[in-house]
């Protein structure tokens, strides 16, 4: 139906009044003290161009927390309009890169803004060694900063990292924070023990997150997620990888060491079977699909496979989704 000109152009100046809303893709209506945004969505170790690393970001009660940093958080933190200087707080879950490769400029940024209260940098060891480390390599740019009169407080004496162990590792006026060691590192025939690998359990007043980060399958992590409102794991699918190896030669171009070690790691990554039995187990409500390759049926399959072993709803998550 045609509209008259003048309703036309009523309605026309009414949409252009609209206020103009932050690039979060929403993906439930209901409305919370408690945000999930994931920021980044990307399985590593290698970048893609449409989606950033692994990165998660809550926000309880206007008070905002980042929970891994994979490469481009800072661009999807700018995306969501979210002021870098308001991050104080992150959880890493293990430290392979493609969790924690956007750590330093996230920290960087936000000192370029004037950040001058500390950023907290909780994971399992090493991560204060990690973050010294970081701090080292930005405090060249820093210097420089400093000298040109932009900032006067030193970058060290913003970024602080602090080692973990299991159980409770942080709370405050929103959160409490429980920590789980989960079993992606098991798998390893070196330095067993040595590095580690968390899921964690985020309560606040009217809502439980988990996230399993990369994990195989786990006791631990099932008995953290009890109740939880969302569980955040991984989308991952060995079939799929296998067949791109394949697909692309690089399966048969691989030694035979090569190839038994491709077939170890399947051990390390929870199956998206896994992943419905353990939600049913620990009666969560909704499970949200991340740490993902893009897919041309949208992840739908995956989903479909995770529902045959779960009643709930399963969601696969892009960047900057909002739950």
């Amino acid at each position: 139906m045609k509209l008259p000109r003048r309703k036309f152009l009523h309605l026309a100046a009414a949409a252009a009044a609209l206020p103009v809303l932050p690039c979060v893709t929403r993906a439930q209506n209901e409305q919370s003290k408690t945000r999930l945004i994931t920021l980044g969505t990307g399985a590593g170790p290698f970048p893609r161009p449409h989606q950033a690393q692994s990165s998660n970001l809550l926000i309880v009660n206007g008070v905002h927390y980042i929970i891994d940093a994979g490469d481009g958080v800072a661009r999807r933190l700018a995306k969501a309009r979210i002021d870098l200087r308001d991050i104080g707080t992150v959880f890493i879950t293990h430290h392979h890169d493609d969790h924690t490769g956007g750590l330093g400029m996230l920290m960087s940024a936000a000192w370029d803004q004037s950040r001058i209260k500390p950023i907290n940098v909780y994971g399992p060891p090493p991560t204060e060694a990690f973050v010294k480390a970081i701090v080292q390599l930005f405090n060249i740019s820093a210097e420089i900063r400093i000298a040109d009169g932009n900032v006067s407080v030193p970058i060290t004496e913003v970024f602080f990292g602090h080692d973990v162990g299991s159980g409770v590792v942080y709370q405050d006026a929103n959160i409490k924070v429980t920590a789980a060691e989960n079993s992606h590192y098991q798998y390893t025939r070196t330095n067993i023990g040595k590095h580690k690998s968390y899921a964690y359990r985020f309560e606040s007043l009217d809502r439980v997150v988990v996230f399993t980060g990369d994990t195989g399958p786990s006791d631990a992590v099932t008995e953290l997620a009890k109740g939880a409102d969302f569980l955040v794991a991984p989308a991952s699918s060995f079939k799929d990888r296998m067949q791109s190896l394949i697909d692309t030669g690089a399966w048969k171009a691989m030694t035979p060491a090569e190839q038994e070690r491709v077939l170890a790691q399947a051990k390390r990554n929870i199956s998206l079977e896994d992943i419905g039995k353990m939600a049913t187990r620990a009666n969560v409500k909704t499970v949200v699909l991340s740490h993902s390759i893009a897919r041309a049926d949208g992840g739908d399959l995956w989903a479909a496979e995770v529902k045959e072993h779960f009643s709930g709803q399963v969601l696969l998550a892009k960047d900057l989704m909002e739950f």
